[in-house]
C-alpha cells in the first residue's frame, strides 16, 4: 500500500469516528510514523509504506480513532515556535495561551514564576526569549514536572529554571518580577459537554478544580501578594466568562493595574494585575 493509498483510507475512518479534521490529523500521524516532517510527506505519498511504518501508522489511526489528542500519540506539541513534548500527565499546551505569553514579554522580568506549569511551555518559553532571566515552575504531579524537566533539557534551559513539587505557593520561596499561570478553571458542569480529546485525555487536575471553576483564581490571588516583588506583574489564563470574576478576586487582594485582555478571537482570555 502507498502512503496515498494509506491516507485516503485513514481519513475516511477518522471522520468516521468523529474526529474534526480528519485529513490534517491523518497527515500529522502518517508523517510521524514515517519519521518525516508535515511539510515533506507530499514528496513520498507515492511510496510503498515499508511494514514497520503501516503498523506504526495503524497503531496511531486507532489511537486517534479513539479520540486521543494527536500531540499525545506523536509525543510533541509546537508553542511559540517551539517543540514541547507532551503526555497524558500534561495539558496540551494551546495556541490561546500563547496569548499569556504576548502579554508577559511586553515588560522585562528577571525572574519568573509558573504556577501549575505542566509542560514547562510558558515558564520555558519566557526564560528562552528572555536570555537574561531565571525561573521557576511549580505543579501538583510529579509525572508533569518530569516533562517539565524533559522540555528544560531539550532546550537548553535546565539551568536556568527550578522545577518544585508545590500546591500553588505553599513550596515556594522569594519573590518574582513576573507569576503566570493557567490554572485549571473549567467549572463541574461544564466537563461533560467537553470534547473527548480533552475530557476523556487530559488530567482533570489540570482542567477543573470543581465547583465554580474559580478556586485555583482565589489560593494565586490569596499568595500573590507575598511572592510578587513590588510592583511586579500577575498574568492568569481565564475561561472566556471569568475576567469580571477573576478581576474582582485580585481587587480583593489588594492587587492594581487590573486588566483583562482579549485573545485573537475577541473573548476574555487573560487576567493581568500588578503588586503595589
Amino acid at each position: 500500500m502507498t502512503g496515498a493509498e494509506a491516507l485516503r483510507a485513514a481519513v475516511a475512518r477518522l471522520a468516521a469516528a468523529g474526529v474534526a479534521d480528519a485529513p490534517r490529523d491523518t497527515r500529522r500521524l502518517l508523517a510521524h510514523a514515517m519519521g518525516i516532517g508535515a511539510d515533506r510527506l507530499l514528496l513520498h505519498l507515492g511510496e510503498a509504506l515499508s511494514p514497520s511504518v503501516a503498523a506504526a501508522f495503524e497503531l496511531a489511526v486507532a489511537a486517534r480513532a479513539a479520540r486521543q489528542p494527536v500531540s499525545q500519540i506523536t509525543g510533541s506539541r509546537l508553542f511559540w515556535g517551539r517543540a514541547f513534548r507532551v503526555t497524558r500527565d500534561t495539558l496540551d499546551p494551546r495556541p490561546e495561551t500563547e496569548c499569556l505569553i504576548a502579554a508577559a514579554l511586553e515588560r522585562p522580568f528577571a525572574r519568573v514564576l509558573d504556577l501549575g506549569t505542566g509542560t514547562g511551555c510558558i515558564v520555558l518559553t519566557l526564560l528562552a526569549e528572555r536570555p537574561a532571566s531565571r525561573g521557576g515552575g511549580t505543579d501538583l504531579s510529579q509525572a508533569a514536572l518530569a516533562v517539565a524537566a524533559g522540555n528544560a533539557a531539550d532546550l537548553g534551559l535546565a539551568d536556568r529554571v527550578e522545577f518544585v513539587a508545590s500546591d500553588w505557593f505553599t513550596g515556594v520561596e522569594g519573590r518574582f518580577d513576573l507569576i503566570v499561570s493557567n490554572p485549571p478553571y473549567i467549572t463541574e458542569c461544564e466537563m461533560a459537554s467537553l470534547a473527548p480529546e480533552v475530557r476523556d485525555w487530559e488530567p482533570h487536575l489540570a482542567l477543573t478544580p470543581g465547583g465554580d471553576g474559580l478556586d485555583a483564581y482565589r489560593a494565586i490571588a490569596a499568595g500573590a501578594g507575598g511572592h510578587l516583588a513590588p510592583g511586579g506583574r500577575l498574568l492568569v489564563e481565564i475561561g472566556p466568562a471569568q475576567g469580571a470574576a477573576v478581576a474582582a478576586l485580585f481587587a480583593a487582594a489588594g492587587l492594581s493595574q487590573i486588566r483583562v485582555l482579549p485573545d485573537l478571537d475577541g473573548r476574555d482570555r487573560v487576567v493581568s494585575a500588578e503588586a503595589p
